[in-house]
């Protein structure tokens, strides 16, 4: 799994998943869609094709490109124990937020009552 943040950790080889994350594509729809040439979009494929983050087949002359989406379940699974606490902090500041913004609310209202 540490190959796969590290292949992911490259922003070209995110653009491109987020690009077939819309479904799949040849190199030079992927070269048109990131700007890069087509050997580094090559290049790309083939380190994400060898981790099995992308899935290749042929049609005719054309080789197209498919997200292969197991390996991100995988990091998807290991990050949910993170997701998990960040989601209860969140809450936890969620619920002070919410009595301190009472207890100005109410304040304020006692304050604005006594200057009548």
């Amino acid at each position: 799994m540490l190959d796969t943040f590290a292949i992911l950790a490259e922003p070209h080889r995110r653009e491109i998943l987020n690009r077939l994350c819309d479904g799949e594509a040849s190199v030079g729809e992927l070269v048109g869609h990131s700007g890069l040439s087509q050997p580094a979009v090559s290049k790309h494929l083939r380190v994400l094709r060898e981790a099995g983050l992308v899935i290749v087949r042929t049609d005719r002359q054309r080789r197209l490109y498919q997200l292969h989406f197991e390996p991100l379940r995988e990091v998807d699974d290991w990050l949910t124990p993170y997701r998990l606490r960040w989601s209860a902090a969140l809450d936890r500041l969620d619920g002070h937020l919410s009595a301190t913004r009472a207890s100005t609310t109410s304040r304020t209202s006692a304050e604005e009552g006594k200057g009548q």
